[in-house]
């Protein structure tokens, strides 16, 4: 019992040495990060945009407002009114592989974080050696009290080791491993965005990819009645073969440009497949046209104040900055005192029926104290490097709110022009259509020659596909606008 008493009295001691130890932790020394101030800036453009200009009756010709201020929903896909692609951007979310790895490089950051913030605290090991052993009478006296040369030794003991934090350094890497935690946080919200928007925009593309082989294929149809008028003409002597023959070769290149279009598509669909987790045997189950989505008419445009707090890359590079300041204190602590703290206390016995006897038992208390005198500058070098580092990820941070404002200024703009390109499609491909129609007639009366109909023919071909990707492009747009804008993360409660 008084063995027992004293084993007590003993950890007791050790437990008044750790709390002496985390006592001794002061401040932190290094700077302590501020994030960086919005930029002071009114809007995204030198001109104010309020919205776009509609065109005429046909799809996605709607006019789109800008509403400043208006927060963006979590599913902002759901704007474009397709379930088929609302189905496949939550097949997506569930089965890509890149989306999981950058939440499981997440999980690892925050264990370890969690990992160095251990060393605040002390670390107990416990042990038990044992051994037998031959005492070398010819030189030595035997080490047992029995004087028999023969022993065995049994030694079980516990030992405390602790680093008190007087300085900061282990706060500040702490904060550093935090925030690159942060920073892998944001990366997983970068890494959700591009794929909903990949998901969406593959969709607009196979919709235009769609149109596109429709349009081809509406051509190739009209060119073979163009062709059929022409050979009733030859046949009847009043063209030569020579018209006939060059209506021949205008259709073969309408049918030339149709198996690249239906390349585009399957491979359009096979990337589809990809981002869905999907090896390309795999059935989508859904297929995509253009006049299956919704043009958005109130685009929501956030305050050039919150866009940094939104895109998730302005935020990564923020955090980076973080760890950069944090790394700083590490290095100054680095080249200033560093105390250690330790004890055992255990007892050594040759049996096990006497471990608890008087006098087995022992302890040691230490403390240290290190200071680095000279290294031929080694760590004054490393706090330079430090601040230097964190100057470099300050002007990145920069570049990346410069970029992103850019971005968003761009798809504006870009919105703007490519409405005006939809009414100006819209108001050819209806002139190309119309004269196309009148020189067919005509060249069936008899009253114009077949040269007068392939001029039509060309710009009616052209009107046509421009037409066809000036509707994908407003829908692509206004994916850009969302992706631009951060994709309402902020917004999600899933994770």
């Amino acid at each position: 019992m008084r063995a027992s008493g004293r084993w007590i009295a003993t950890m007791m001691s050790l437990a008044g040495l750790s709390t002496a130890g985390l006592s001794l932790a002061g401040c932190a020394v290094g700077p302590d990060f501020q994030p960086p101030a919005p930029p002071s800036v009114a809007g995204y453009t030198s001109e104010r945009l309020t919205g776009t200009a509609g065109a005429a009756a046909v799809f996605h010709g709607t006019a789109q407002e800008f509403i400043e201020g208006r927060d963006l929903p979590a599913e902002w896909w759901l704007l474009f009114g397709s379930p088929p692609l609302n189905d496949l951007v939550r097949r997506s979310l569930k089965a890509n592989p890149t989306l999981g790895a950058a939440r499981a490089a997440l999980r690892q950051s925050w264990e370890l974080a969690a990992a160095q913030n251990a060393a605040y605290y002390p670390s107990f090991t416990a042990g038990l050696t044992a051994s037998r052993n031959l005492t070398p009478t010819a030189t030595l006296s035997p080490a047992s009290s029995t004087g028999n040369p023969y022993y065995s030794l049994i030694t079980p003991q516990i030992s405390v080791a602790f680093v008190p934090d007087v300085f900061g350094a282990n706060r500040r890497a702490v904060e550093s491993l935090t925030a690159q935690a942060e920073a892998q946080r944001f990366q997983v919200e970068a890494t959700y965005l591009t794929l909903t928007t990949n998901v969406v925009s593959g969709a607009i593309k196979e919709a235009s990819s769609r149109a596109q082989i429709a349009a081809t294929e509406e051509t190739i149809r009209i060119e073979r009645d163009l062709l059929a008028i022409l050979r009733r003409q030859q046949a009847a002597g009043a063209i030569s073969g020579a018209d006939v023959a060059a209506q021949e070769a205008v259709l073969a290149q309408a049918e030339l440009a149709l198996p690249p279009l239906r390349s585009q598509l399957s491979l359009q669909r096979d990337a589809l497949t990809a981002l869905a987790g999907q090896y390309p045997d795999h059935d989508l189950n859904a297929a995509f046209d253009l006049a299956h989505f919704t043009l958005p008419r109130e685009l929501p445009v956030s305050l050039p104040s919150k866009l940094v707090a939104q895109r998730p890359d302005i935020r990564q590079a923020e955090s980076n900055l973080h760890a950069a300041s944090a790394n700083i204190g590490q290095a100054v602590a680095a080249r200033l005192p560093q105390i250690t703290l330790s004890a055992a206390v255990g007892v050594s016995a040759n049996d096990v029926s006497r471990m608890w006897a008087a006098g087995t038992n022992f302890w040691t208390l230490a403390g240290g104290l290190t200071q680095p005198i000279f290294d031929g500058n080694a760590l004054l070098h490393k706090e330079r490097a430090a601040r230097a580092a964190f100057d470099q990820a300050s002007e990145q941070y920069r570049a990346t709110v410069l970029t992103s404002f850019q971005n968003v200024a761009d798809t504006l703009r870009v919105l703007v022009s490519d409405a005006e390109s939809l009414r100006a499609a819209v108001t050819a491909e209806r002139a190309a259509s119309r004269g196309l129609d009148i020189v067919r007639k005509q060249l069936s009366a008899g009253q114009i020659p077949y040269a007068a109909v392939l001029n039509a023919e060309n710009l009616w071909q052209q009107a046509r596909i421009a037409l066809v990707q000036a509707q994908a492009a407003r829908l692509s747009d206004t994916v850009a606008l969302f992706q631009a804008l951060g994709g309402g993360w902020w917004n999600r409660t899933d994770d």
